[in-house]
């Protein structure tokens, strides 16, 4: 365990090699599940890089020098932190290059070409690059492809899949595997997640090695719903008016905020995955797999602002109709309009 962070000790070492040798990238895209500590790696990073008493090979910080003080509060000149605004779905290009008012005068991309106030290096972590647009990627590109002298930008998403081609072939990868069962049983007890071992492997079969999404499942509505959603599914013939009213509503349950709605929607399609990969394993039908399709299609939507309710009425037609693949035929709703 390094730092108190769990599971991830190849990727410590991987970068004490890399400072051993002095080949320390400018750029950096972290991939893996969400929930599996991540963004914590990247801050512990920053912290031990930036500690003033200890060699930067040895990878940890002393914990007592200004710079770590400040870096452990939050405050330290030298490392700028950047992720998705709470309501938004992308991230917005005042993030870097601030706002009209102050194109190029503040911002992320600006502070980070600065000098070092402390220090002998910048760094910048930015979350949830699944969520860049076009317009806020290149917002960054010129720090992606002329980095400042001594700096780090650490980027921090899911899937290389899911990044922007001008994001993924500027960045070294780094990939972060799913927690161990060992490690996720643990964990989901210490942090309060569930109370006792046996919750701990009923979530640990559905969250792939995620103590976010852990904690997302744990609430009892979710699996009460979890449970009235597979049934729906499991009919010979799916209602598809009716399964989409019963997510809307649950859906809608959530609150008034749009994002909440948003993740609630992902759980609820994450969900149906899980109900027909668990069916694929004794049903290789081709219309299991194309329901499974069109779930993974539907979650692709909400980041793209789809409308929660055209998106529920395509998803559960589309489920409805036992097509084998997610293409929109003609005359077929498409939730991204």
């Amino acid at each position: 365990m390094w730092q108190g962070i769990e599971g991830h000790d190849e990727v410590v070492d991987r970068f004490r090699k890399t400072l051993r040798h002095g080949r320390l990238a400018s750029t950096y895209l972290f991939v893996g599940p969400a929930g599996i500590g991540k963004r914590t790696f990247a801050l512990r990073l920053a912290q031990s890089l930036l500690c003033g008493q200890v060699p930067d090979e040895q990878l940890t910080y002393c914990g007592e020098c200004e710079s770590c003080r400040l870096a452990a509060a939050g405050t330290h000149p030298d490392l700028l932190v950047a992720q998705l605004p709470e309501g938004k779905s992308t991230l917005p290009i005042e993030l870097f290059i601030g706002d009209r008012d102050h194109r190029h005068q503040t911002g992320l991309c600006h502070h980070f070409s600065l000098k070092p106030f402390l220090g002998n290096r910048r760094i910048a972590v930015i979350d949830d690059v699944d969520h860049f647009s076009q317009e806020s990627a290149n917002c960054l590109l010129k720090t992606l492809e002329e980095p400042p002298p001594d700096s780090l930008l650490i980027l921090i998403g899911t899937s290389p899949s899911r990044q922007l081609l001008t994001i993924r072939s500027r960045a070294q990868l780094v990939h972060f595997s799913p927690l161990s069962q060992e490690t996720f049983l643990r964990l989901a007890i210490a942090n309060g997640i569930v109370e006792d071992l046996a919750a701990a492997q009923r979530l640990a079969g559905i969250s792939n090695g995620s103590l976010e999404r852990a904690r997302q499942l744990a609430a009892p509505e979710l699996w009460e719903f979890r449970g009235i959603l597979s049934r729906y599914l499991d009919q010979p013939e799916i209602d598809a008016v009716g399964t989409a009213e019963l997510v809307s509503d649950f859906v809608d349950k959530a609150g008034k905020e749009a994002s909440a709605r948003r993740a609630r929607l992902k759980t609820v399609l994450q969900f149906a995955a899980d109900f027909y990969r668990e069916k694929m394993r004794n049903d290789h039908r081709v219309e299991t797999i194309g329901q499974l399709d069109h779930c993974l299609k539907a979650a692709e939507y909400i980041d793209r602002n789809a409308n929660q309710a055209t998106l529920i009425q395509w998803w559960a037609s589309q489920l409805g109709l036992r097509r084998s693949t997610p293409a929109h035929p003609a005359g077929t709703l498409d939730p991204s309009c």
